[in-house]
Parts: structure tokens; sequence; C-alpha cells
């Protein structure tokens, strides 16, 4: 078994469900924390809870045992890939807005593996184990774009060793709120997991987290209220980019984890696009470059900004 401890401190939190509350702390789903807790895997204060409403209290520790996780099938499936380039080596994506990258609790198929395992026939490294081959990095559900998957180990190690020494170029262009004073900037602050909501990151003290950088360029003032920004990561932390733009005042348009969620437009999360992917091929030893176009909900948002000045 795998145990995971966590000490509430709860007040802000008093008397909620305890279901509702380890969904909010832990990166699994509701329906699977229920099920631990009927299954009397959850102690609360030593005493064992078999009730999903059960609410929490100001200092109470919580137990939860989590089962080692088992290998599971992946199945393959037929879906309309955009590649923007594929060898024998590597296959670079423009994955479209809400596909998951790889299965996890809750998303156990449609996600870009599920169709990377029928693309490429299972020819998939497998560093990362059953439930991500291929998979070198990740971009968010509702982020658009660029994103590279590897056939066979030997790519994947590379790719993994330029990632470790920041010399792979991603590019993302995002729309947000408020006009940059600057039209350039770099926001250095390290980034680990929200102390309140652990399915959230934060900017936090240095011991804490990991050192985050992004270099961000001002694209466009549309008007006072939203700016079009591209965005270069020197690093690649979880949500590095919406944590950062968040933290200096500016979150991204639809971000209703980071940002206040009230869009103007009728958008699923965040106005992001991983619009440059560049990286030295594994094989050739040759800088590759490639660019994910705008999706069409980007660009009709940019039009109209741009037209209207809304």
């Amino acid at each position: 078994m795998e145990e995971e401890k966590l000490i509430i401190d709860v007040e802000t939190e008093e008397e909620r469900r305890i279901d509702q509350f380890l969904a909010d702390q832990m990166e699994y789903s509701r329906s699977f924390i229920q099920k631990l807790i009927k299954n009397e895997k959850v102690t609360v204060n030593g005493n064992v809870i078999t009730k999903v409403k059960y609410p929490v209290s100001f200092r109470d520790k919580i137990i939860i045992e989590i089962p080692a996780p088992t290998e599971l099938e992946i199945k393959p499936e037929k879906m309309d890939l955009d590649i923007l380039y594929e060898d024998n080596d590597v296959i670079v994506i423009d994955k479209p807005k809400g596909m998951v990258v790889h299965p996890s609790a809750g998303h156990m198929s449609h996600t870009l593996v599920n169709g990377l395992l029928y693309h490429c026939k299972g020819n998939l490294s497998g560093i990362n184990g059953v439930l991500r081959p291929g998979i070198v990095h990740r971009i968010d559900m509702d982020t658009t774009g660029a994103i590279i998957a590897c056939k066979n180990d030997i790519a994947h190690q590379s790719l993994a060793k330029q990632l470790q020494v920041h010399s792979i170029t991603r590019k993302y262009e995002a729309i947000v709120y408020h006009n940059l004073q600057e039209e350039t900037g770099t926001i250095d602050k390290p980034i680990g997991r929200h102390p309140v909501h652990r399915k959230k990151m934060a900017v936090v003290q240095p011991e804490k987290g990991k050192r985050a950088v992004t270099h961000y360029r001002v694209l466009s003032h549309l008007n006072h209220k939203f700016n079009y920004i591209e965005c270069q990561l020197e690093t690649g932390r979880t949500h590095q980019i919406r944590v950062h733009m968040s933290s200096i005042g500016h979150p991204l348009l639809g971000d209703d984890v980071y940002g206040s969620g009230k869009s103007p437009y009728n958008i699923t999360g965040q106005a992001l696009h991983a619009r440059v992917l560049g990286f030295v091929h594994p094989r050739t030893g040759k800088y590759m470059e490639f660019e994910a176009p705008l999706p069409d909900y980007f660009q009709k948002i940019l039009n109209d900004l741009e037209s209207n000045g809304r």
C-alpha cells in the first residue's frame, strides 16, 4: 500500500464533507475518494471513516491508504490526430482543446496516448510506464498546440535530457487580462503545490517548490482589458504560465482556476496555445522546430478584440 498522510488545517473548511475536501486536496476524482472511504481506507484521528458526508474539523489528521497502482491495459483508439511531423523516432502532434495527454483516474480513454497507441501500432517508448508510453512532457487538457512523443527509449532519453538542461524551445501564446506596462519581462518565482488546494499550484517559498522561469513579451496591446502575449518557458513546471501570469496580476482569459473564470467569451478553459516546439533530433543531432497554428477559437477572439476593442 502507498500511504499518504495529510495533516489538515481546516479553518476555512469547517464542517465540509470529507469527500469534497479530499478531492480538492488530492489528484484523484471525488468518486475515487468515495470508493476509498467506503472500503475503509480513510481514517480521521485514528478512527476509520465510512461515511462520505463525514464533516472535517479544524486540526483533524486524515490518513488515506491508496492501493498500489495495478498494471492497466490502455486500449488503442483510432483518432484523427493532427500530425505536424513524424519519423521512426518521434512524432509531433498539434493537440486540440479538451484532450487529456495520458490516462489517469477519470480519464482512461480518448486521451492522446490512446490515439498514439493506435497510430504508432504500440511502438512508443516505455520509460514512463504503461499509462504514459512515449510521453516526454505534458500540456494541460484545455491548452492546445505542439507536443512531442517518442517511439523508442533512446529518443525518449535524449528528449528528457534536453528538457532537463532547458534546451528545448517552447513558446506559448496567450491572451491575458489587463495591460502589461513592460513590453518584455521575466518571471522567476518558485512553484509548488498550493498549501491548501492540492490540485492547484502556486508561487511558494523556495524551499517548498522548484525554480520556475517564464520569459514573456507583448505581441499586441489589444485594449486596456486584454493583451496578447508570447511566453517562452525556461523551465517546465505544472501550470507554470498560468500560475506565473496570475501572480503578477495578469491571469489568462478563461482560466477558472487561477483567474476569475468570468470570461466575456464562451470558451472552455484558458486561452493558451503551445505555438512553437524546437529540439535537437535524437538520431540526426540536427535542430528542428515546428509551429502549430492558432486554433480557430483563439483567432476569432483575437479578431474580435482587435476589431471591436472589446
